[in-house]
């Protein structure tokens, strides 16, 4: 059975955010509760708005770093500066091929689903 491409793009995204929670080492159950609320959310918006599928991937991201911060604090700490903590953001807030930044370095530190590469565990 073939999903259909808002399922195909809302699973993607989910996969992509697990790998980077995975990644910095906090993929919990309570956390990837927050995740399948997120997707949850985003399954609605994408409804209405089905060329928005290619953004949902940083939406959820940013919805999933919005709830940690609220109960856990801020996520993903940035791996490039070193001049005190602080969270990456996620760019374009509204596009494709969203992005990790850096914005005090003004970098990219990784696409969205890629920090498994640069995480300090």
């Amino acid at each position: 059975m073939e999903m259909n491409p808002l399922e195909q793009a809302l699973h993607s995204a989910r996969a992509l955010v697990m790998a980077d929670l995975v990644a910095g080492d906090v993929a919990d159950a309570e956390i990837v509760s927050l995740v399948e609320d997120a997707v949850t959310h985003r399954r609605w918006w994408v409804e209405q708005w089905p060329d928005g599928a290619g953004f949902v991937a940083g939406l959820i991201a940013q919805d999933v770093q919005d709830a940690l911060l609220e109960r856990y604090g801020r996520w993903p700490l940035c791996p490039v500066c070193e001049d005190g903590p602080h969270a990456l953001d996620v760019e374009p807030e509204l596009g494709p091929d969203p992005q990790w930044v850096c914005t005090k370095a003004a970098v990219r530190v990784a696409p969205v689903g890629g920090l498994g590469g640069v995480l300090r565990r």
